[in-house]
């Protein structure tokens, strides 16, 4: 695309999603607010303007989903669906699921990721060559997310992959959407029917036994299908962003090898490696939401009714808001992304995503301090609200 065709972003185009970064510079230069009247929906770009809808709920609703596809099928939304909700019926069950994902809770997974992330990579001893995403990158989130809400090794990965495959699209076709489709919680059912017989010490016994007030102030338990959209929610939105976050981390260090160098020798930097890895390629490009009224922007008018996707991926990039954005520094000093969102919405499982990816990082260090990607033999996940790579070989060895 030249710079004098008129600016176009499509999230089901898969030759923009290979790198949609230049398309996003122009969006924020020549169009903020811009429509796309092949799918009627609305695109603001730029870093006040994302930030500003993530905060304004009332305005910016979730309340018919966080995906483009699920907005326009206008579907009954399950209640518990807590992306899916505004307040206050949204504050009731979030603090009732922030009650059973503490940070200390989170922290006390430590030992267990770090753990099974060294088995991971000692099934690797001697392989000189193998794809990360496959090895590494899926299997760690899966046992992490398995081990929470107490899933036996054996299930994990069939829950994983149909927890994947809803979000899965044909290159360049929407996500086939219905209520069903959307909220697939029947894998879980005997699990859930087991522990209210067998309670045990994880997060599904405790949301079993969680009492609560709600919306209409009685005190009660979670109903089973309550607990089934929880555990269903958890189990999709732990697995696919972590693979990603730890895939992007060996993608940017290898194309970055002297700050992957710098890194080796000093690990404090982790944590900052993974803000700046997930302000630069954050797994979610775009947040949807039902736009409630009328509102004007750019000296335009986006009415009442109509989608509105929010480009986070962009607005971690503006140049308003960060020296050289386009550029990927570990030693960034950042105080804020919105990756994992803003506001009533920010993600629950933020804290464990970044625990996850830490000590992922530096058992990969540990055992492999340099590698290289196959570029050529790699691929883009194919799906409209994640990027992150489905293959990325690597060989390893060397300085």
């Amino acid at each position: 695309m030249s710079d004098s065709s008129p600016v176009y972003w499509d999230p089901f185009d898969r030759e923009i999603a290979r790198d949609p970064y230049p398309v996003y510079r122009r969006l924020r230069a020549e169009a903020p607010l811009w429509y796309n009247d092949r799918h009627d929906f609305w695109v603001l770009s730029r870093w006040d303007d994302v930030n500003g809808g993530l905060v304004d709920w009332a305005t910016y609703s979730s309340a018919k989903g966080p995906i483009l596809e699920v907005i326009k099928a206008d579907i009954e939304i399950p209640p518990g669906t807590l992306l899916m909700e505004d307040p206050p019926i949204h504050d009731i069950y979030r603090r009732l699921l922030a009650r059973v994902f503490t940070p200390r809770r989170v922290l006390s997974l430590e030992p267990e990721i770090r753990e099974y992330c060294v088995r991971c990579l000692d099934r690797l001893d001697g392989a000189d060559r193998f794809d990360l995403m496959t090895e590494f990158a899926n299997e760690v989130p899966m046992r992490v997310i398995g081990m929470l809400l107490g899933i036996p090794e054996a299930d994990q990965l069939t829950v994983r992959e149909r927890a994947d495959a809803k979000l899965r699209t044909e290159p360049g076709q929407q996500m086939k959407v219905s209520a069903g489709a959307l909220m697939d919680t029947d894998i879980f059912a005997d699990y859930i029917d087991w522990r209210a017989e067998h309670p045990s010490d994880d997060l599904m016994t405790e949301l079993l036994r969680a009492e609560f007030v709600d919306e209409k102030g009685v005190t009660r338990t979670l109903t089973r299908e309550e607990i089934l959209t929880y555990v269903t929610v958890l189990a999709g939105a732990g697995n696919e962003t972590t693979a990603r976050l730890i895939g992007w981390l060996a993608a940017l260090l290898d194309r970055h090898p002297d700050q992957r160098a710098d890194l080796v020798a000093n690990r404090d930097l982790i944590p900052n490696t993974i803000e700046e890895t997930l302000r630069f390629e954050p797994t979610g490009h775009a947040i949807a939401r039902y736009v409630t009224r009328d509102v004007e922007l750019h000296g335009q008018t986006v009415p009442a009714g109509s989608a509105m996707m929010l480009l986070v991926a962009s607005a971690n990039r503006d140049e308003q808001r960060w020296s050289a954005g386009e550029r990927y520094d570990i030693r960034r000093k950042i105080d804020q992304h919105i990756t994992f969102g803003l506001g009533t919405h920010y993600c629950l499982g933020a804290a464990l995503a970044r625990l996850e990816g830490r000590i992922a990082l530096d058992e990969l260090l540990n055992r492999f301090p340099a590698w290289e990607v196959d570029w050529d033999n790699t691929a883009l996940s194919s799906t409209s609200t994640m990027r992150g790579w489905e293959s990325l070989p690597i060989t390893v060895g060397g300085d």
